[in-house]
């Protein structure tokens, strides 16, 4: 028999990162967050992190800056950050995305203010 763990998770119950994420459902390998409406700004410094992250936006845009790339992100389009990779975001109109990070982003502390060796970022 198969796991049988069920979770659901309501996002306005959802607890708040530092970052300004609010973390969704988690499993021992997969886990959700939501980044909703992200006012426009400057890009924080890169970093690299100790997970591979997937997105998809509902709205806005943004611009993902990974390893010297720059990748419009519009609303209806998909990306991969791999782990480990150099990047940042640049909101230019009020954002909204979800997110899946494996393993997940908000254990051991890989969410906050590390980067993928687990060391403290750089701010």
């Amino acid at each position: 028999m198969g796991d049988t763990s069920v979770k659901k998770v309501e996002s306005r119950h959802s607890p708040k990162g530092e970052m300004g994420q609010k973390y969704l459902a988690s499993g021992i390998r997969l886990s959700m967050r939501l980044w909703e409406d992200e006012p426009p700004g400057e890009a924080p410094p890169a970093t690299a992190r100790d997970y591979e992250t997937v997105g998809f936006v509902l709205k806005g845009r943004a611009e993902l800056h990974i390893e010297g790339q720059v990748i419009l992100l519009n609303p209806g389009d998909s990306w991969l950050v791999p782990r480990g990779s150099s990047h940042t975001y640049k909101v230019l109109e009020t954002f909204s995305a979800v997110e899946a990070t494996s393993p997940p982003a908000a254990v051991h502390g890989r969410d906050e203010g590390k980067d993928a060796q687990g060391k403290p970022a750089k701010a």
